[in-house]
C-alpha cells in the first residue's frame, strides 16, 4: 500500500516538473512570436500541438515511474484518475476565473514568468490537457507489465 502512495505520489511530482522544465524550455527556444498568435497572448496552433505532445510524453513516464515504485498493481490508474480529476477542477477554476474578454495586445519579446500568466488557451484546450493526461498515465502503467 505505502508502495503505491509513493508511487502516485513520485509520479505527480515527476509529471509536474517535467512539463515545467519542458515547456520553459520550449518557450525560451521558440519565442513569444512562435508560442502565440500575432500580437495576442492566445497559443499559435503550433504551441496547443507542442503542448498536447509535451504532456502526453510526461505523463506516460510519470505513469511508468509510477508502476515501477508501485510494483504493479492499480497505482498508475489512482494516478491516471488524480491527473484527471486535478486537471479538470483546475481547468474549471482557469475558466471560471479568467477574465471573459481580454485582448490585451503582446508587443516583442514577452518573459517566461508573464507569458505563462497571460497566455490564453480555448476552452476545449484546457479540457482536454488532463484527458490526454490520464491516457499517457494509463499507457506507461501498461509499458511496465509489459517488461
Amino acid at each position: 500500500m505505502l508502495r503505491s502512495v509513493l508511487g502516485v505520489i513520485v509520479g505527480y511530482i515527476v509529471m509536474f516538473v517535467l512539463q515545467v522544465i519542458a515547456f520553459m524550455t520550449i518557450y525560451t527556444m521558440m519565442g513569444a512570436d512562435w508560442s502565440f498568435k500575432p500580437a495576442s497572448y492566445e497559443a499559435s496552433t503550433a504551441w496547443t500541438a507542442m503542448q498536447f505532445g509535451v504532456i502526453l510524453v510526461t505523463t506516460i513516464i510519470a505513469g511508468l515511474i509510477c508502476a515501477v515504485i508501485a510494483k504493479g498493481g492499480k497505482a498508475p490508474l489512482v494516478l491516471a484518475v488524480v491527473v484527471l480529476v486535478l486537471g479538470l477542477a483546475l481547468a474549471f477554476a482557469s475558466t471560471a476565473l479568467r477574465p471573459s474578454d481580454t485582448h490585451e495586445i503582446r508587443t516583442g519579446s514577452v518573459p517566461n514568468m508573464e507569458a505563462m500568466s497571460k497566455a490564453r488557451h480555448p476552452a476545449w484546450v484546457i479540457f482536454l490537457g488532463p484527458v490526454i493526461g490520464a491516457i499517457g498515465v494509463v499507457i506507461g502503467g501498461k509499458l511496465k507489465r509489459q517488461s
